[in-house]
């Protein structure tokens, strides 16, 4: 992984941006100390779980095309609020 200063970062953010895509993740350092890691999207999609739009989940799921599911709505009386 290749680290770059803060102050270097920000002036070549572009590079960064770039490297993180087709390097891999980039260390930013302020004081010698690593405070931020640039990843391209692809790496942060594949690493937070996010490839998948919630359509794509929902399709995934072992209940998706079942027609025996019942979904019943409670029919009880609402509460009465004091206002």
């Amino acid at each position: 992984m290749h680290a770059w200063q803060m102050q270097e970062a920000k002036a070549r953010l572009s590079e960064v941006v770039k490297c993180a895509e087709s390097e891999g993740p980039q260390n930013i350092t302020l004081h010698g100390q690593s405070v931020a890691v640039v990843v391209s999207r692809a790496m942060f999609d594949r690493l937070s779980g996010n490839e998948y739009s919630l359509l794509e989940f929902m399709r995934r799921s072992p209940l998706y095309g079942s027609d025996d599911i019942i979904l019943e709505r409670n029919a009880s009386a609402t509460r009465e609020v004091s206002l």
